[in-house]
């Protein structure tokens, strides 16, 4: 029978610490600092998220309300069917998007520098 050792319990707090680490590395968000609103495929309009606002963006199909609170952004109205853009909720991290497809709308964040996009290469 063999018996776990005090160096087998540092390799195992090791390993647990660097796979936590590794963990909010990739899969942590960087912080958005500006939002990026486009309407028709052309940008709307920049804004940076430390003003509370709401922003009315024409499309197609009607207006849609974009709102910016306390960092973070939503789609709060829009005329399209279905409501996906609505119903994604608040963004807050930088890469995060969310798109009205039939009044072509969407809300983009960015951060302080643009991350690799393997789909997008």
């Amino acid at each position: 029978m063999q018996y776990v050792k005090a160096g087998d319990w540092w390799v195992l707090l090791v390993a647990s610490v660097c796979l936590v680490i590794f963990t909010l590395k990739v899969w942590g968000g960087e912080r958005a600092e500006k939002a990026v609103i486009r309407s028709g495929g052309h940008i709307f309009l920049e804004t940076s998220l430390s003003i509370n606002q709401q922003i009315e963006v024409p499309g197609p199909l009607g207006l849609s309300l974009i709102v910016i609170e306390n960092r973070k952004v939503r789609i709060a109205k829009d005329p399209s069917p279905r409501q996906y853009c609505v119903r994604k909720g608040w963004l807050q991290q930088a890469g995060e998007i969310a798109l009205c497809l039939p009044n072509q709308v969407s809300v983009e964040l960015v951060g302080s520098y643009k991350r690799y996009d393997s789909l997008n290469y």
